[in-house]
């Protein structure tokens, strides 16, 4: 597997390589641009997607008018060391037409926690706490987060003992919302959790048994 270092830049005359952005969560191919070296290594660098434009013969990084970043999630390069796969997490629109992506297709998050999660994160990193809830909560610290996680618990268990179903899902609803939160302030998401899960339930399969 080649890495991306090991890009061949020399193939085109231009010494531009195509690269293909992939919505990190959805699989979706959100447009193509391409790179030289100097774009590929700022893009590596700034965690941002950044292209080399043909038509202004200079660097450009997606998003710095508009504000619609692409933020790199992974870079792998093909067999043949001439293309570039780019995994990213779209800020907003991709297309300068307004559209999700470049073929006008709708970027869809079919699962709700997901898109949730992408939006805890975007309000992480471009969000004013004077304006954001979770900005706010995110500036804080871990501590203010997790003793908030703790806070939703016990209110969850209250109403457990109750008999409002309304008031139980309410709470329900902002124990994993917080839980969400924390996940994401310590590096993580659902979907390690879930892969922790999978391997202890592959665990117990071999053994014959059942969660």
């Amino acid at each position: 597997m080649a890495t991306i270092m090991e890009v061949n830049f020399s193939k085109y005359a231009d010494g531009l390589a195509p690269a293909i952005i992939q919505d990190s969560v959805t699989d979706k191919v959100l447009m193509l641009g391409f790179m030289n070296q100097e774009a590929l290594d700022q893009t590596q660098a700034e965690g941002k997607v950044t292209f080399y434009s043909r038509s202004r013969r200079k660097l450009w990084t997606k998003g710095e008018e508009s504000g619609n970043f692409l933020l790199v999630k992974g870079i792998s390069v093909d067999c043949d060391q001439d293309a570039l796969l780019i995994k990213a997490l779209p800020l907003g629109p991709v297309c300068h037409t307004g559209a999700d992506t470049c073929w006008n297709e709708k970027n869809h998050r079919e699962d709700f926690l997901v898109g949730l999660e992408e939006i805890i994160e975007s309000r992480r990193l471009e969000a004013s706490p004077n304006k954001s809830y979770v900005a706010d909560l995110f500036s804080k610290g871990l501590n203010k987060i997790a003793q908030k996680v703790g806070e939703e618990a016990v209110e969850l268990v209250i109403e457990a003992k109750d008999h409002n179903d309304e008031l139980f899902l309410n709470e329900a609803a902002d124990l994993l919302f917080h839980y969400l939160i924390l996940l994401n302030a310590k590096g993580n998401n659902l979907q390690d959790v879930v892969d922790v899960l999978k391997r202890r339930h592959n665990r117990i399969s071999y053994s014959s048994s059942n969660f």
